[in-house]
């Protein structure tokens, strides 16, 4: 007989991923929810969440920043995921849940490579993976917003790009660097070989969001709907379980960059972030207004471009030092 105790979990997760997926939360939101949901039910052996409360939630934090060692923002996702389960899902308007003190997060500067060191990165890598992370340097696009680019979104013409869903659910438009138009045109015609051989096979389509492909049946298969980078391989969706060709994962394109930084004997720790925070900081240095990289990085508050002003041109904030006058 099957064990009548993980019918209660299995249930309340189905209703996590639920009500996750009527707000268009992202997969990786969902996957994270899930996982800390389940983690808090399995510490208090299967008790429902209904039955405990901020002692217990309170307890959870604590024991995954001593036991786990895990970062601030770390222990901050578990609450949000247990803020999530209990106001959504279980739609419990609990007063303590807002009392449940957030980790304090160091503030940290950004990595910020200077321009020998972005071209020292950038020429050790070949292909699709230097195509991106010239983008990234070139825009200022973070990893997913770049792979999760459609071909209707990359205007040649204006040099502009749509980024759709950024942080925060916002559209914004940055530019496509002019010296890199005739290698992403060159990879568009090598990706429509590719989706044009798909739509012969039988498959061909492509994951749409908030229910468009309901209300436009066509257009997953349509070529502006298609990723700018789409993987070498066909995957399973795991949430409509079709076969379809997703982007490129993130993982690939991280470890590559970190294996060129490696290879350019950086000993700054370079990712594909830092590519972002080069960006804005080069434009800052350039004498571009802060409140345009504002607009370019997506940021709600320019106290948040602020950051980028550490590493100008001079020292510390830009000033000179009374040694050098």
């Amino acid at each position: 007989m099957p064990d009548s105790t993980q019918k209660p979990e299995l249930k309340l997760l189905d209703q996590v991923r639920g009500k996750i997926r009527l707000k268009h939360y992202s997969i990786r939101t969902e996957q994270a929810y899930v996982d800390w949901i389940k983690r808090f039910v399995l510490h208090f052996g299967k008790r429902h969440p209904r039955d405990l409360g901020a002692a217990e939630v309170e307890q959870f934090l604590t024991h995954l920043a001593v036991a786990g060692k895990v970062a601030a923002s770390t222990q901050n996702q578990a609450k949000s995921a247990l803020l999530f389960l209990y106001k959504e899902v279980l739609a419990l308007e609990l007063p303590w849940l807002d009392n449940v003190e957030q980790a304090k997060a160091p503030k940290r500067l950004p990595v910020v490579l200077n321009r020998e060191e972005v071209q020292a990165v950038l020429s050790r890598l070949s292909g699709t993976h230097w195509l991106i992370a010239s983008l990234l340097y070139g825009s200022g696009m973070r990893i997913m917003e770049c792979l999760r680019l459609r071909v209707k979104d990359v205007d040649f013409k204006r040099r502009e790009i749509l980024i759709r869903d950024g942080k925060g659910f916002k559209d914004r438009v940055t530019m496509l660097p002019g010296s890199l138009a005739a290698s992403l045109e060159t990879h568009l015609v090598k990706v429509r070989e590719l989706h044009e051989a798909d739509l012969r096979q039988g498959y061909g389509a492509v994951y749409l969001p908030n229910a468009l492909e309901r209300k436009y049946p066509n257009a997953a298969r349509e070529w502006g709907w298609q990723y700018v980078f789409p993987s070498a391989k066909l995957s399973t969706d795991p949430r409509s379980d079709e076969t379809r060709r997703h982007h490129v994962q993130d993982q690939s394109v991280q470890r590559a960059v970190k294996q060129a930084a490696r290879d350019a004997d950086l000993i700054k720790p370079a990712t594909p972030h830092t590519f972002r925070h080069s960006f804005a900081t080069h434009l800052l240095e350039g004498g571009y207004d802060i409140r345009t990289v504002q607009e370019l990085l997506g940021h709600s508050d320019v106290s948040t471009t602020m950051i980028y002003t550490h590493v100008l041109n001079k020292g510390g904030r830009g000033v000179i030092s009374p040694l050098d006058r």
